[in-house]
């Protein structure tokens, strides 16, 4: 049967992006538009528009990795996802206040280091090995495309040095987007790369690792302290940056012009 122009299919139905998230897509567009119009970008204006877009971009980009976790669940075959909000894109339905929100943004503030954020809480028993690993990497996966499609962007229009303090925010934006990619999927409990690996573990494992996931964000900030890991890390993701062709100065300029308060 073929549907007529007013049927609408149930996903489509239950994706609303709320009032919040779009708030906060209109808070990344007007930091990037102070960013863009700064006369110079030491200017004043420049420093918070970066600000702005890379704090309200940032919550954008959890909302998207999150979404992806929930959507592919809900593909698979999870209706609870909409019933808990998950397919909304709003922060709050994603976010514990402490570890989602303002643990990433303070690490992101003073060392620019782009934490996991969210969680969204899916229904794991009831899907096959196969389909949780295609969950479990569909955020890291949303996180891999939105750097994919800034640096794109930026190493087409962005390097002729005009409206560089814009450039500079978006490049630290994409930036974060590699760290977060590479960090959650890590397999470390409680990121996405170990829940892609948990089905492959014996019972005995995941028990004795179940007790772990409520620390991971702990556990990673610990190591990332370590200034030779800490050394390592960024040199690897500078790397990655590095592959795009756009300057790794502009996602340093980018960090230094976020922090406008130094």
């Amino acid at each position: 049967m073929v549907a007529g122009p007013l049927s609408i299919s149930p996903i489509r139905r239950s994706v609303r992006p709320s009032p919040v998230f779009l708030a906060v897509v209109v808070a990344a567009v007007a930091g990037g538009v102070v960013a863009w119009t700064a006369s110079s970008p030491t200017a004043v204006s420049a420093r918070v528009g970066v600000f702005v877009l890379v704090f309200a971009g940032w919550i954008v980009t959890v909302c998207l990795h999150e979404f992806g976790h929930a959507y592919t669940a809900y593909r698979a075959g999870d209706r609870e996802v909409e019933l808990r909000g998950y397919l909304t894109l709003n922060p709050v339905k994603y976010s514990h206040p402490l570890l989602s929100i303002v643990l990433p943004v303070v690490f992101i503030a003073i060392g620019g280091i782009g934490l996991p954020g969210g969680a969204v809480y899916l229904r794991q028993g009831m899907f096959a090995p196969k389909a949780q690993r295609r969950i479990s990497l569909a955020g890291p996966a949303t996180n891999a495309i939105v750097a994919v499609v800034l640096l794109v962007v930026i190493r087409l229009f962005g390097t002729d040095g005009d409206h560089l303090a814009f450039w500079w925010g978006l490049s630290f934006l994409a930036f974060l987007q590699i760290m977060a990619t590479v960090l959650n999927l890590l397999p470390v409990p409680g990121l996405d790369g170990y829940a892609a690996l948990e089905p492959s573990l014996s019972y005995e494992t995941r028990r004795a690792l179940a007790n772990f996931k409520a620390y991971g964000i702990l556990i990673l900030v610990a190591f990332l302290l370590v200034p030779q890991i800490n050394a390592v890390f960024f040199g690897a993701i500078y790397w990655l940056f590095g592959l795009s062709g756009v300057p790794e100065i502009y996602a340093q300029y980018g960090n230094y012009l976020m922090r406008f308060w130094l």
